[in-house]
């Protein structure tokens, strides 16, 4: 009973920190575009090219265009991501929506870089791609082409920054046909490259691993201590080729924010063990990431 009492509530502390996250990247997507990036007139790509082009061309405020376009869209979601990935969407284009209006009244005498395009697309980019990025890690969406981009993630292990700059292209594009101004349009790919970029370490960052090898004769110690950071480890037996001498080998994965923590657990236990680490570029199964087959429709 307690352990069923336990595992509920580190699932509603999880879901709780996952809505977190999500507001916090909408607030820092909310202030790139609207700080950054619409007031110089620096088209960018998803959904909020689309919804500046229109800004820009008819002068309708940004949060109500912003959410028609998306309704539709998560009907896609709902059917596609289902209802975990959706609600969280759902979710983040409400507080981005509100986030706007916000942000737009606290900034209404602000004109920030207005002499510096380049200056003002990278840092609106770097805003909007890691607010992105943390509300991918967290399971939600800005929604727009973000949907698209997870619906095909879903299926194939392509980088979600890539999708996403591939189908924004063309949205960046025809930004030229209410700025007429080719230079807005280079400065817009800018923002979509550096987009992409920080979209793909914010989501890789949380999902990187690395692997360790440890030789220790205190291996049992050492093992007992990085199982209570909930991580497993595999002790295999070894011998050592110029000593001839039986020895145990122990085998760990783990994130690569624990390496740290498992390099102190080991100094602490025996200073002497022999290390060795490196990265893995993908680790899958429980405790990791999940694995993704195509399957073959014959």
């Amino acid at each position: 009973m307690e352990s069923t009492l336990s595992t509920g509530s580190n699932q509603i502390f999880r879901e709780i920190k996952d809505y977190i996250i999500i507001a916090l990247g909408m607030i820092m997507y909310g202030i790139g575009w609207t700080v950054f990036l619409l007031p110089n007139n620096l088209p960018s790509g998803a959904l909020a090219g689309v919804v500046s082009i229109i800004y820009w061309g008819t002068g309708l405020p940004v949060q109500y265009t912003y959410f028609a376009f998306n309704a539709a869209l998560l009907l896609l979601s709902l059917k596609v991501l289902g209802w975990r990935f959706s609600v969280k969407t759902i979710y983040a284009v409400c507080v981005l929506t509100f986030f706007l209006s916000v942000i737009q009244k606290l900034t209404a005498d602000v004109h920030l870089l207005g002499d510096q395009p380049f200056m003002a697309c990278i840092i609106g980019a770097v805003f909007c791609g890691s607010g992105i990025g943390l509300a991918f890690t967290a399971n939600g969406s800005t929604g727009g082409t973000d949907i698209i981009a997870a619906v095909i993630n879903k299926y194939k292990d392509i980088s979600l920054g890539r999708v996403i700059m591939i189908c924004d292209m063309i949205i960046i594009a025809s930004s030229y046909l209410v700025l007429h101004n080719w230079e807005k349009v280079l400065y817009g790919y800018v923002t979509l490259f550096v987009t992409g970029y920080m979209i793909d370490q914010v989501v890789n960052s949380a999902r990187q691993s690395v692997q360790f090898f440890i030789i220790s004769k205190k291996y049992d110690e050492i093992g007992r201590a990085i199982n209570a950071l909930h991580r497993g480890v595999t002790v295999m037996d070894a011998t050592g080729f110029y000593t001839g001498q039986p020895q145990k080998m122990m085998f760990v994965l783990a994130k690569k924010r624990q390496s740290n923590t498992i390099f102190q657990i080991i100094h602490d236990i025996d200073p002497t063990a022999f290390i060795s680490q490196s990265a893995v570029i993908g680790v899958y199964g429980e405790g990791f990431d999940k694995l993704k087959v195509k399957k073959n429709n014959k």
